[in-house]
């Protein structure tokens, strides 16, 4: 035979909660926009109903109020009913759509530059979620071809395939970086020549970063000493804060790139090319209009 449910209501429950959450009868009850009495008869319905006491009710006791052991027991699964009986009275609400957009870029365009687009978006755009993703330079086409779900990509183009869009985005130049306690930490500017003769940390293989500053060094005789290697940005700066050598980084849009660390950043003589950037789109989200105020909110920044 079915055990037959005590009556109990919402409100019942909810008094007993916010009596719980606040441990006084007169506070409690001026939060419910009750009296005393009626939120103390709401309790006492509930406590019949369940054939138990749910708090000490000591004659004379003033302040706050003390939970009997059932209570306790009772009011974990109270706030999970009273819970589930919010979903309750939302179930048949209409649902605003979430929408997904996955964004990928270098390491250094992800930290420095899009963080930025991507608070303006989340602010405009609430309806849709961003998912987030860092690859290397040569990953992020590679990944936007191959994964469906990717929509929109931005990094130093190595090769432009038929079937992305392609916007053209920034140009960042470069410049040098040192430890602050490095002997050019204060020089106005510092030559290629003199960078050959330092411990350098340069990008990896095959990576854009990389051809740049090693093809201006050769176009001018020269061979740089490199000292070690690294994927990212940030990665490098780390290096250099930590006294291992000298490094030719993208230029920095803010002084933040170099807050916390112990480096100083000092201008080059000769021209670097210039790494040219760009914006990659997936075909297929190109009528979506989401993706479409994304790119042109990274576009507009890109012309800042």
């Amino acid at each position: 035979m079915t055990r037959r449910i005590p009556p109990l209501s919402t409100e019942q429950i909810a008094a007993f909660v916010e009596l719980a959450r606040v441990g006084s009868l007169q506070a409690a009850a001026q939060s419910l926009h009750l009296s005393s009495e009626g939120l103390r008869g709401r309790i006492l319905a509930l406590e019949s109903a369940l054939g138990t006491s749910l708090y000490e009710k000591e004659r004379g006791r003033r302040g706050n109020v003390e939970l009997t052991a059932s209570g306790k027991r009772f009011l974990q699964k109270a706030v999970r009913f009273l819970d589930q009986a919010h979903e309750l009275t939302r179930l048949f609400e209409p649902r605003r759509e979430t929408k997904e957009i996955q964004l990928i870029a270098s390491h250094y365009l992800m930290t420095y530059v899009l963080v930025d687009v991507v608070r303006e978006f989340r602010k405009n755009y609430p309806d849709y979620n961003l998912r987030l993703s860092t690859r290397a330079e040569a990953q992020v086409i590679s990944m936007l071809l191959s994964e469906s779900h990717c929509a929109i990509g931005a990094c130093t183009p190595t090769d432009f395939p038929r079937s992305l869009q392609h916007h053209p985005w920034r140009n960042v130049g470069w410049c040098l970086v040192v430890p602050s306690a490095h002997r050019w930490a204060n020089a106005r500017s510092v030559s290629l020549a003199e960078i050959a003769t330092e411990p350098l940390i340069v990008f990896e293989r095959m990576s854009a970063g990389r051809l740049h500053v090693l093809e201006t060094f050769f176009a001018l005789g020269l061979e740089p000493t490199i000292h070690l290697e690294a994927t990212s940005t940030p990665l490098i700066l780390a290096m250099v804060d930590a006294g291992l050598g000298v490094a030719l980084v993208p230029s920095p849009p803010s002084d933040a790139v170099i807050r916390g660390l112990d480096v100083t950043i000092v201008a080059v003589v000769e021209p670097i090319r210039p790494i040219e950037t760009g914006i990659f789109l997936r075909t297929e989200w190109q009528d979506e209009p989401g993706v479409r105020a994304l790119l042109d909110m990274i576009l507009s920044f890109g012309s800042k």
